[in-house]
């Protein structure tokens, strides 16, 4: 595409082009001559002209009229736009609508979130099983492999609440499953969703487990930790 044209139509104000209709136009089954004559219609639309004929346009393009008509029959095929009937002052016409295009668009910014945040889940799962297996001292087992994979699946926990679940375990002295279960067990039942949540919701349950220090036997930096498994 000209990159000359395509400044000059932003200087003039013809159009504004939608940066994701240039970002993605591939994605969503356009070429560079479909783009363009998409970008047209959008300008047309702009000075009022909402159904420009063939001839009109190809008068912009390097195109004929006849090649201009084989385009729009594709695009309209291809449900990129559609022909509608609008009426004003009891006078019918027809316009062209790109609301089919504009969808196109949106379920492929959609779909490509989905494929970002299954990879983030995925590079987020490896993590766990490495912070786990490192913290742990060896390879988790098998039943151990089953159990990370519960509470990510079945009990839709998020792997940093269960990291902090394991930090908080690792800090109380007591690295075993059965613990940390009930970590997120107590977190789940209180609607712990974050990190600063489970801070706060540890936090004060060490508040209330704090004994009187016996200054023979405990320094005064000493931290008492609260045992989950008490609950």
């Amino acid at each position: 595409m000209d990159k000359e044209l395509m400044v000059s139509w932003i200087e003039a104000g013809i159009i504004q082009i939608p940066y994701l209709l240039i970002q993605k136009y591939r994605e969503i089954g356009l070429d560079e001559k479909e783009l363009v004559l998409l970008l047209h219609i959008l300008s047309f639309a702009e000075k009022g002209n909402e159904f420009p004929t063939p001839e009109q346009i190809s008068e912009r393009m390097t195109i004929t009229s006849s090649e201009c008509s084989s385009v729009l029959r594709r695009l309209v095929q291809l449900e990129m736009i559609k022909i509608e009937e609008g009426s004003s002052e009891e006078i019918r016409f027809e316009k062209y609508s790109l609301t089919p295009l504009w969808m196109k668009l949106v379920n492929e910014m959609i779909q490509e979130k989905k494929q970002l945040d299954i990879k983030n889940i995925f590079l987020e799962e490896q993590d766990i099983y490495s912070t786990f297996e490192k913290e742990f001292g060896r390879p988790l087992s098998p039943i151990e492999c089953e159990s990370l994979a519960m509470w990510i699946d079945q009990d839709g926990q998020d792997p940093v609440i269960i990291k902090a679940a394991l930090r908080e375990a690792v800090m109380s002295g007591k690295v075993n499953f059965r613990y940390i279960d009930r970590i997120l067990f107590e977190w789940k039942k209180n609607g712990i969703q974050t990190l600063e949540q489970a801070r706060v919701h540890s936090l004060k349950f060490r508040q209330k487990s704090r004994q009187p220090v016996n200054q023979t036997s405990a320094t005064s930096n000493a931290v008492p930790f609260y045992n989950w498994l008490e609950q």
